[in-house]
Parts: structure tokens; sequence; C-alpha cells
């Protein structure tokens, strides 16, 4: 039961423009990973593991976790998706070094429900506060793409939301591209959205990571579609998701100019301002805000990784 835990508190602050995935029981690139300016680490127990590594990678995360955040990056562990591993990771790695757990190929609610509930147990076990440790869900698959909505609200834990551009086009059959992936991308936004949760992801893919030109555009693209930042295999990837994914100083100027006439023109009893020849009333002022809010919370981020 999650009535009263207040879930919402673990979640301020959260800014998670750049993901990036390192491999738990790869010590070089668990040794460099503080390095590479991320948000956020997610150590990889799923994709990037061989079959006959997962008990032993499993074992690496708690000090794999103490050495990537070393640089005031959030640390997030990708499970396996089948109970037979997922379990037995969560077991693993639920801890105080963990921010939080990315459920792969989630299938619908009840598998983030259930998994939920295990990271509930294990926290009261070990004397954490209950809630302590976020979830981001991904949908990979046809089938859970109907289920999105339902997903993204299935449990107060989850932070954030995404749909895998590889796993689903593999899963529909196509191939991954701007055109092939913009609906099913605009839908996991809007599910987000409604779940009140940050959509993570690009509109096209992003496994090609030598092409960093090509990419600034897709990211650039991915932030107007409304994604707030993504995950990465690649460090040359970091850079290009904090500088477009983080509101540039001329829109910061703008919003704050927005919110300021805006108030001056309330306080005459005017709903509406024009403002450098354009109508300004409540939701654009509210468009401003948010992006104030996000803003405020990228600056903090980077201040306590620069203090790190």
């Amino acid at each position: 039961m999650h009535e009263h835990v207040e879930y919402h508190k673990f979640r301020e602050g959260l800014v998670l423009r750049s993901m990036l995935f390192v491999p738990a029981n790869v010590d070089k690139f668990v040794e460099k990973a503080h390095t590479r300016g991320a948000d956020a680490i997610i150590l990889d127990l799923e994709d990037s593991v061989a079959l006959s590594e997962k008990a032993s990678a499993r074992q690496c995360v708690t000090e794999a976790a103490a050495k990537v955040s070393r640089s005031g990056a959030d640390v997030f562990v990708r499970i396996n998706s089948p109970l037979r591993l997922g379990i037995p990771d969560l077991e693993a790695v639920i801890g105080s070094g963990i921010r939080g757990i990315l459920l792969p190929k989630c299938d619908g609610p009840s598998h983030v429900r259930l998994v939920a509930d295990a990271i509930a147990e294990l926290e009261a076990e070990r004397g954490m506060e209950i809630g302590a440790t976020l979830m981001s869900a991904r949908i990979e698959t046809a089938d859970a793409f109907f289920k999105m909505e339902k997903i993204a609200k299935a449990h107060p834990r989850l932070a954030a939301f995404g749909l895998g551009s590889e796993d689903f086009t593999l899963s529909i059959g196509v191939e991954p591209s701007v055109e092939t992936l913009i609906y099913p991308k605009q839908c996991s936004i809007i599910a987000a959205r409604a779940a009140g949760v940050i959509p993570l992801g690009l509109v096209g893919s992003g496994a090609d990571y030598t092409r960093l030109d090509e990419m600034r555009v897709t990211v650039k693209k991915s932030r107007q579609f409304g994604f707030e930042g993504s995950s990465c295999i690649h460090p040359a990837v970091v850079p290009i998701l904090n500088e477009e994914f983080n509101p540039g100083q001329d829109e910061i100027d703008n919003a704050r100019k927005i919110i300021d006439q805006f108030a001056i023109s309330i306080a005459a009893g005017k709903a509406a301002v024009e403002i450098d020849g354009k109508m300004v009333d409540y939701p654009i002022v509210y468009r401003a805000e948010n992006l104030i809010k996000k803003a405020d919370a990228i600056a903090a981020k980077e201040a306590k990784m620069k203090s790190a």
C-alpha cells in the first residue's frame, strides 16, 4: 500500500537530461563514468551483460555506484525484465546509493506494481524510507504500446517513462527512424505528461553515436516535441543532451519578462497583455513558469555536480 507515502518529495529537483549507460561489471567504464558530466549514470545489468555474467554483475553494483556518483550524478540501475533475474537484481542493488531502478521491457501496469512492491519490502527490511528508490519504466513491445497510459500511471514511485527505440521498432517490424517513431514517441510523451512523470527519449534512434551533428539535430527536435532528457550509450553524446535539453539564456530571459509583465497586467485588472507583438494570457505564463522551474532545477543540479 502506498496511500500515505509522500513519493513526490523524492522526485523534487530530479534532472535527467542525460543518462549514460555503463555496464556494471566493466571496470574501465565504471572508473571513468564520473568524468562524463551526465546527470545520471545507469548501471546496466540487462542488455550489456552476458547471461553467464548476470550473477557476478549484480554484485558489482554497490561499489560501482559509489564510483560513478563521485561527481554528483544520480545512479539508476537497469534491472532485467524477467522476474527470475529481476528480483535477484533488486535484492542485490536496493540501497542508499541508488536513486532509482530502470525497468525495461515493461509489459503492463501489474509489472510496475509488482516491482514497486518488491522495492518497498526491501527498503523496509534495510531501514530505508519507503519511496526513496524511484522507478523509470520503458516500454519496448507492440503489446505494451497499447497499455502506455496505464503503465505510466501504475504507481507513484514512477518518476520517468519512455519508449525504447530499438526494441520497439524490432517488435513492430520496421527500421528505427524519425518517420517510423514519431507517432509512438508522441504517444509516450502524452502518456508521461498525463501521469505527471518525466518523458524520456528521442524522436529518432540514439544508437548511432558517430554522427554527432545529426544527433544534435535529433535532440533539438526531441526537446521541441516535449522530451526532457534521454539515455545514451556513448559519453560523446552526453554534452549534446545536456546542452540541447537545457533552456537557452534567451528563453529564460523571455520567460522572466513574460512573468513580470503579466504580473503587472494582473495587478491592473487585466488577464492578457501584449508582449513583443504577441498576446500573452495564462497558458503562455504557465509555460514560462514551467521553463523557469526547469532551468532552476538544472542550475541546482549543475552546481551540485561542480561542488562534488
